[in-house]
């Protein structure tokens, strides 16, 4: 599999997705229900060992309680995967979440996408850049993540960070609120999917594509067709499986971007 930098690290660039195992499906209540009684311990530890099998060397993951549980016990038990902590607003406040990063043994931290998408479209930005600043005094990578062209727009003018983590769809606005609303109606538009590639190709930072199968609505190899088109040699993708629906669905997905991406 193909590597790339991420800060002082070198990553597959594939990167193991965690939304599926916080039961964040994106639709709808039953199946975000589903995903949280399957994915017990013991399963999403059996992930992260395939991932590694399959050449994967880092995982996108929150920082919250039970996700820093399970990576403990993953690494107690002889895994190797890199994290890259994502902020978690339902934890707290960014700084605190950054400090829950550095403590649990993280790589790199973004500022969680809602969170960003909300903090700039309300002006609240001076938040970010001492989340920013705070990462870097402790020597991790720092990056933001965002669903919204405008995030990286601002911080482009406005941050040194990096890397960046762009959503290819924004299925619900943040303006009022920055957490997910489990249940919420979402749109998943080309129009979206068209407009973050075509930024992403302007940055300066290497970017991590993610929600490029549109949480689970576009066809595998479409999407991997999409992102490989799209994608620079810096940077990287990150898809979370439920492999409830299909045990060898993360081989498919690793089989499909070793096709594809070069």
């Amino acid at each position: 599999m193909t590597t790339a930098t991420l800060g002082r690290v070198t990553l597959s660039r594939f990167l193991l997705g965690s939304n599926p195992f916080s039961g964040f499906s994106h639709q709808g209540h039953e199946r975000d229900s589903a995903m949280v009684r399957h994915y017990t311990t013991a399963h999403i530890k059996e992930v992260l060992f395939e991932a590694e099998r399959l050449g994967i060397t880092g995982v996108v993951a929150r920082t919250d309680h039970h996700v820093m549980r399970v990576l403990r016990e993953y690494w107690d038990e002889g895994g190797k995967l890199n994290w890259s902590a994502q902020t978690c607003p339902g934890v707290g406040p960014t700084e605190m979440c950054v400090r829950e990063a550095v403590s649990g043994g993280a790589k790199s931290c973004h500022i969680h996408g809602g969170v960003m998408d909300h903090l700039v479209a309300t002006g609240q930005t001076d938040e970010v850049k001492r989340g920013i600043d705070l990462l870097r005094e402790h020597g991790l990578a720092a990056g933001i993540a965002g669903h919204n062209v405008r995030v990286f727009e601002w911080a482009e003018k406005n941050l040194d960070v990096d890397y960046y983590m762009c959503c290819y769809y924004n299925p619900s606005p943040r303006e009022d609120a920055p957490e997910h609303v489990h249940g919420a109606t979402e749109q998943y538009r080309e129009s979206d999917r068209k407009a973050m590639t075509d930024l992403i190709r302007t940055l300066k930072k290497p970017v991590i594509h993610y929600k490029i199968l549109a949480a689970g609505r576009n066809d595998p190899e479409e999407a991997f067709a999409f992102a490989a088109k799209v994608m620079r040699a810096s940077d990287f993708v990150c898809v979370g499986v439920y492999a409830k629906d299909d045990p060898a669905m993360l081989r498919k997905d690793v089989e499909l971007f070793d096709r594809l991406v070069k």
